[in-house]
């Protein structure tokens, strides 16, 4: 039978075809930048941007700078415009850049992996007391902040912190950020592995190298073989942890993809041994997939964590081996839990060579120029030349001889630097805060140190290790929701229906020890004026509670938003 005649097909409408710029991944070909942060990168690398503060804005003066360079470039040299006084958290969000910006910035000194001697650290007290009006913050990654910073005075602070061997390069912007290392690598009687080795050539590959100094957003860097876990590995971009390969000895497990902010995430296993000389050519390889590969659309999405939870594990490793690395890995181990929930280092702590280490606890990581001067001049009258920061706001004079200990835990007592902390003291950390962060909403620095002030009255004999983080707004820099008590600063209504500066509360959070996001309670949020009320009344209860052994963040992931409330 004949086939029945067809009609003739219905014309399709042609559509406009257009290139599809997808995340905007170089690897993609999509090098068409997609936002205003990706335009200026382009247009100038934003190492370069020290030739004209050298030359042009340290001598014309603040109203000289372009704002590309302003609010964008200097960030790759450390620096930050900081907020303008009196300008409260509510017209945070709403002023623009130009309304919040102060004349003078904050300016960070990277320290990889918290290592100074006592000549370095003398001279960043010596810039602090003649340019920054005393400030000298510790941060939470090991680093140094200045603030009251005028643009004038910038290259003579770079001569000096260059003469002793210090930098701001890429301490800030979309680099790779300082590197943070254990503290006591090296040194710890209890160390699987001394990572310095591979920190050095790291540093030595990538910083000031145009290769890496223009990424989708920052990227964070972390190794350690202490078995204390000491560098936060879960929440960076990039950590090797220690750990004992059963066939291969001392090496490192890699992980990938971690990071907090708004959109918090753990980092991945990638199940990886890696040895101790190839942990640079690995390093380099995750650092070239962040920049081809990464997310450059979305400021918003253009961490490696975005890419790292779209991709998996598997094909991120599959990615790593044959297209950068040009080999397998070899299949490795998972690091020990700790047995220690601290891992401050602080104390006094036998080192491998039978000397001492002495950690101590400033208040919330606020320091002075003054007071890091007179840490130098202490540590080298007890025989040190070497000191050391660490990733939860603490310091460390190294190599004492058993003889000098209790003169220089006097000397620090005297300082109020104390190495036999209280609970508080030792686990209360806070951001830069509204002071001068012109993200933040609320107070943060004095509010933790008049908090531990206030939790030492009232809970004198509490002493279970318990980590309480104030962060200025949501994106975490003091690391909220991985604390046992997370606290977001925010504006609330109190009991009269007025706004006030306030906290949104995170309980439970932890690293280390089975770790994990904080627990929000609906509806939960405390003014600054009730936090120590609060906070007293939910470790009252979580004693009154808790099971023979039970850490606080076990008992807040079981308790009932009645005990937490």
């Amino acid at each position: 039978m004949a086939a029945t005649p067809q009609k003739p097909a219905a014309a399709t409408p042609r559509r406009k075809v257009s290139r599809h710029r997808g995340e905007g991944q170089w690897a993609a070909g999509h090098h068409t930048p997609l936002n205003g942060n990706e335009q200026f990168k382009k247009d100038d690398d934003g190492l370069n941007v020290r030739t004209r503060i050298e030359t042009i804005y340290s001598k014309r003066g603040f109203d000289s700078i372009d704002p590309n360079d302003l609010r964008g470039r200097m960030r790759w040299w450390g620096l930050y415009t900081q907020r303008k006084p009196g300008i409260d958290g509510g017209k945070t969000a709403i002023l623009e850049p130009e309304e919040l910006d102060d004349k003078y910035f904050m300016l960070r000194v990277r320290i990889d992996g918290g290592a100074l001697t006592t000549q370095q650290l003398r001279v960043i007290g010596e810039i602090s007391q003649e340019f920054a009006r005393g400030t000298a913050d510790l941060t939470d990654r090991q680093n140094v902040q200045y603030h009251w910073i005028r643009i004038e005075d910038v290259p003579e602070i770079w001569n000096r912190l260059e003469a002793v061997g210090l930098s701001t390069v890429t301490a800030c912007g979309d680099t790779p950020r300082v590197m943070i290392a254990s503290p006591v690598a090296g040194i710890a009687e209890d160390e699987i592995i001394d990572g310095t080795p591979a920190l050095e050539e790291m540093k030595r590959r990538v910083l000031g190298n145009k290769a890496y100094s223009n990424l989708p957003r920052k990227f964070k860097t972390a190794i350690s073989g202490s078995p204390v876990l000491d560098v936060v590995h879960e929440i960076n971009d990039v950590a090797f942890v220690g750990v004992r390969h059963p066939e291969h000895g001392p090496g490192f497990d890699l992980w990938v993809g971690g990071g907090l902010s708004t959109n918090p995430k753990l980092g991945v296993r990638l199940g990886a041994w890696v040895p101790l000389d190839e942990v640079p050519d690995v390093y380099e390889g995750v650092l070239s997939i962040f920049r081809d590969y990464g997310y450059r659309r979305l400021r918003t999405r253009a961490r490696l964590k975005f890419l790292v939870a779209d991709w998996g594990a598997e094909k991120f490793r599959q990615v790593l081996e044959d297209e950068y690395l040009q080999r397998k890995l070899v299949d490795g181990p998972a690091p020990d839990q700790p047995v220690d929930r601290w891992r401050d280092h602080v104390g006094v702590h036998r080192q491998k060579d039978g000397r001492f280490y002495v950690g101590f606890a400033p208040r919330v990581g606020r320091v002075d120029g003054t007071t890091l001067t007179k840490i130098a001049e202490l540590a080298e009258a007890h025989g040190s030349g070497r000191v050391r920061t660490t990733v939860e706001q603490k310091m460390i004079v190294l190599d004492v001889e058993e003889a000098q200990v209790a003169s220089l835990v006097e000397g620090l007592e005297a300082l109020d630097l104390t190495a036999r902390p209280s609970t508080f003291r030792r686990g209360t950390m806070a951001c830069t805060g509204i002071e001068f962060c012109k993200l933040a909403i609320v107070e943060t620095k004095q509010r933790g140190s008049q908090l531990i002030d206030e939790l030492e009255r009232r809970l004198p004999d509490f002493d279970e290790p318990l980590t309480i983080n104030l962060n200025g707004c949501p994106n975490a820099c003091a690391r909220i929701q991985v604390a046992d008590i997370g606290l977001k600063g925010q504006l609330v209504l109190d009991e009269r229906g007025e706004q006030v500066e306030g906290y949104q509360v995170h309980l439970g959070g932890a690293l280390g020890l089975e770790a994990g996001f904080g627990r929000k309670v609906r509806g939960l949020k405390v003014t600054s004026d009730e936090l120590p009320d609060y906070v007293e009344r939910v470790l009252k209860r979580f004693q009154a509670e808790r099971e023979d052994g039970e850490r606080f963040a076990v008992w807040a992931s079981r308790a009932s938003e009645e005990a937490l409330s």
